[in-house]
């Protein structure tokens, strides 16, 4: 029986990380690794990319760049790749204390917005009339001004509000995702795959001007 001649390395890349600029971005950054444990130590410290800073702060690495790296560093080697066909590297700069001042104008923004556009919905509808007349309704008696109705109502708002989005602060009432993290966690996929549209189409035009003429 012939001796197998080379071992599989499997790796699975991940989709989108996080590292801090300047920084080498390293296999193990980038993947997860499982192959003969004489090799993974190696393979995990294996540099893909020393990024510059004309590289901007988002790298796309290829499958096909993380397998050329391996086999140059380990010949004869077998890659098996799983999952993903790239990986989006963010490189993070170190974070600014966020300002109060800024916070407290983009909560006011935030907060007057929001109030003024429930009231103008609610001027749209007729609201107030609507109102007087469903206390009637359930009363019989005509109320001009409703206003346990209307505190009721508007405490109601609320309480929908925190329902519907289910999040109170940093308090979550279940593992659900809220409204506005499907939408931000879409609108982050959108971008991601616009970048890497993006990148592959600056390695093709490199690619292009690096070819003889």
């Amino acid at each position: 029986m012939e001796k197998e001649s080379a071992s599989i390395i499997y790796l699975r890349l991940r989709k989108q990380v996080g590292l801090p600029a300047g920084s080498p971005i390293r296999l193990r950054d980038v993947a997860r690794v499982l192959a003969d444990p004489e090799l993974e130590s190696g393979l995990l410290e294996l540099v893909l990319v020393r990024p510059e800073h004309r590289d901007g702060n988002l790298i796309v690495i290829d499958m096909l760049q993380v397998i050329s790296a391996i086999r140059k560093r380990y010949p004869g080697q077998r890659v098996e790749l799983i999952g993903e066909p790239h990986v989006l590297v963010e490189m993070v700069t170190k974070e600014k204390k966020p300002s109060l001042l800024l916070f407290g104008l983009v909560w006011l923004l935030l907060f007057f917005g929001a109030a003024l556009t429930i009231m103008n919905f609610h001027a749209d509808v007729s609201m107030p009339e609507v109102q007087v007349r469903i206390v009637e309704m359930v009363t019989g008696t005509k109320d001009e001004h409703p206003y346990l109705f209307q505190a009721a109502y508007s405490v109601g708002i609320g309480f929908g509000m925190i329902v519907f989005f289910n999040h109170l602060f940093k308090k979550k009432w279940n593992e659900e995702p809220t409204p506005l993290e499907v939408e931000m966690f879409l609108y982050q996929e959108n971008l991601n795959q616009y970048v890497v549209a993006e990148e592959y189409k600056k390695m093709q035009r490199a690619e292009t001007r690096e070819k003889p003429t």
